[in-house]
């Protein structure tokens, strides 16, 4: 095996490890948002996540320059749209939902990279974003669309924004240092929940059980650690096999879910899912002609 199959193998591997801890974070995401609100628990999230890289890698911050912080603010304003619709979105539906309808940002990426370069969508992504879409309406549309969970649509504005930040970070996680940019769309996210949430929600008097494991679990393993890797490794691949690789992160979800016995889908749900994930990895299996790794000609996750 060549040097650079050995870094895309190991690449594949540490995205799988991104996708499960992401996975896993819905239903501990969602026994947190019983005791404190979504924007104050984003705000502490990304606050000790950024205080986490700034103490283990600060002798990084001598790369440090303007225009990664101009590219890590723009990463930033897409994750923070991402994370404020999800977690705003887990108070209404459940785990497992909101964790395949957040894999339909896997679908959006080509269809917004042959947008950005002019072209009609592939067969191969067309076919993917009609199943997908098809999945999509199975899974939220239970009783008719004047049923349609509220939930579930601030979840589906949340896979939009999470395909934008699938699509800024191939298009500058190779002409940055990877932590610099990490730290600095963290410390966005944290910087404008805050500002959220001090104008909306009231700081709890104390931090239950569920808040403090939340914490711990998402700010360090999901948010410090998994964006670390991502920035690091992302230049090895390309933004469409990240896709492909981040479309486990709802199976990942869904298994957590039910172990956990928090969340039991419906046949009609279940199909659903199935949809989306057909449709996640069929609208990869055709990525653009000129897509390099790290960038590809049609654009440039999460």
């Amino acid at each position: 095996m060549d040097q650079e199959r050995r870094q895309q193998v190991k690449a594949d591997l540490a995205l799988l490890f991104v996708a499960f801890i992401w996975g896993a974070t819905f239903v501990v995401v969602d026994d947190a948002l019983s005791g404190i609100g979504p924007f104050y628990f984003l705000a502490l999230r990304f606050f000790i996540a950024f205080l986490f890289l700034a103490l283990v890698c600060r002798r990084q911050f001598r790369y440090a320059n303007w225009e990664t912080m101009k590219a890590g603010v723009l990463i930033g304003l897409f994750l923070f749209g991402g994370y404020g619709f999800q977690t705003v979105g887990l108070k209404y539906t459940g785990p497992a939902t909101a964790a395949f309808i957040t894999g339909f940002a896997v679908v959006l990426v080509p269809v917004f990279s042959s947008f950005l370069a002019k072209k009609l969508p592939g067969l191969f992504v067309t076919v993917g974003v009609i199943s997908a879409t098809a999945g999509l309406a199975l899974l939220t549309l239970r009783g008719g669309i004047s049923n349609l969970n509220y939930g579930d649509l601030l979840v589906f504005f949340c896979a939009i924004c999470f395909s934008g930040h699938i699509v800024a970070v191939g298009r500058y996680a190779r002409e940055h240092n990877p932590v610099v940019l990490a730290m600095t769309q963290i410390a966005t996210v944290s910087l404008l929940s805050l500002i959220i949430a001090l104008g909306t929600e009231s700081f709890p008097a104390w931090f239950t059980r569920p808040v403090w494991v939340g914490l711990i679990i998402c700010s360090i393993p999901a948010t410090s650690v998994a964006f670390l890797i991502q920035n690091s490794v992302q230049r090895y691949s390309t933004p469409s096999h990240t896709a492909i690789i981040f479309t486990m992160e709802p199976v990942f979800g869904l298994l957590m879910a039910y172990l956990l016995a928090r969340e039991m889908l419906s046949v009609q749900q279940v199909l659903g899912s199935l949809l989306i994930l057909a449709g996640m990895l069929v609208a990869e299996f055709q990525t653009p002609p000129r897509e390099t790794r790290g960038f590809s000609s049609s654009h440039p996750v999460r």
